[in-house]
């Protein structure tokens, strides 16, 4: 293996210098083919995220699929597009995190922000806090819920950043935070700030989360416990019931049985049932993306329509909103060594 021996700009301090790092999953540098198959490419190449054997995997994969989804996905990527800051909103959204967190910690405490896939890399990063004399990393995936699948696969990135450096920093890792009190006051709140604004209420909130597949829960991931007890929370902070807020799962991928219910059939069956306005709030995205705004947004919204139904409003991820940075910077102080 061949090591990064660059030196960092500057020096470490003499009593060490503390670095944070959050990191989310990542999105294509623009919506033309080539870039969504190129994020397209590493996503699902990621042993973490299909478990299939390459030799049975890639030819598939660089196959039919590299072929014909990244022009589908680019239209949708394109739906959902800053046109003012050129990026995903997911891209504008985890930098303004960063930047926000930087304000409230200070110069002493350097933040940076990577993704698991695509740019800004978790190695480049990682570099940047060491240039600044970081010799310690508090490192926080931006996933409310632990998978395999996400906050796994971003610290195995991390591990990987740190196998090829001759001088490595110390590294703390943070786990999920599936019902921590600020995470849940602030899905508290924005649920009833959002609602406050509707002129009619909706007959039924269902959350939806990301999807996994039944057999990643079969051989130990517990994602669908954290989403449990997120809801769970949820609903006692928001006085509802499981009736009235249901959970369903979305996004899934390829032929096999996924964590059920499925969220588009449940919400398509209810205008049958008489509800024909609904919200729905997407509490495993601390940031609004491709899967909160165009699948849920776009395309959940028209198959609701289409059934019988009137209303499909979104409550808004928590973003880059002073509940999201007070519950981030809740997290990494907890995380911070104590003096």
């Amino acid at each position: 293996m061949a090591f990064n021996n660059k030196l960092p700009a500057n020096p470490v301090p003499a009593g060490g210098k503390t670095g944070i790092l959050i990191a989310n999953l990542g999105t294509p540098d623009g919506t033309d083919y080539f870039s969504v198959r190129r994020y397209l490419g590493e996503f699902l190449s990621d042993r973490r995220v299909i478990e299939a054997p390459p030799a049975i995997w890639q030819p598939i994969l660089q196959g039919v699929i590299l072929t014909t989804r990244p022009s589908k996905s680019g239209e949708a990527y394109a739906r959902i597009w800053d046109r003012a800051e050129d990026a995903s909103p997911l891209r504008v959204y985890t930098r303004n995190q960063a930047e926000k967190l930087a304000e409230r910690f200070g110069a002493d405490l350097p933040v940076s922000w990577g993704m698991r896939y695509g740019k800004p890399s978790i190695a480049e990063a990682v570099e940047e806090l060491m240039d600044q004399g970081c010799d310690r990393l508090i490192f926080l995936p931006l996933y409310p819920q632990y998978s395999a699948t996400t906050t796994a696969t971003a610290n195995d990135q991390l591990f990987r950043t740190l196998m090829t450096l001759r001088r490595q920093p110390a590294v703390q890792t943070l786990p999920a935070f599936p019902d921590h009190p600020l995470y849940i006051a602030a899905l508290e709140k924005s649920v009833r700030n959002h609602l406050a604004t509707l002129p009619r209420k909706p007959q039924r909130l269902v959350a939806s989360f990301h999807g996994l597949p039944k057999l990643c829960v079969e051989k130990g991931d517990y994602y669908p416990e954290d989403c449990e007890r997120t809801l769970r929370a949820l609903r006692k902070a928001l006085d509802l019931s499981e009736e009235q807020m249901p959970i369903t799962y979305q996004s899934r991928f390829g032929p096999m049985e996924w964590v059920q219910p499925y969220t588009a059939p449940y919400v398509a069956a209810l205008p049958t049932q008489g509800i024909t306005r609904i919200a729905v709030i997407m509490p495993g995205f601390i940031s609004d993306c491709i899967e909160t705004l165009d699948e849920i947004g776009n395309e959940l919204r028209e198959e609701f329509i289409e059934a019988g139904g009137e209303e499909l409003t979104l409550i808004p991820c928590l973003n880059d909103s002073d509940g999201a940075i007070d519950l981030l910077e809740a997290l990494l102080r907890e995380g911070l060594p104590q003096k």
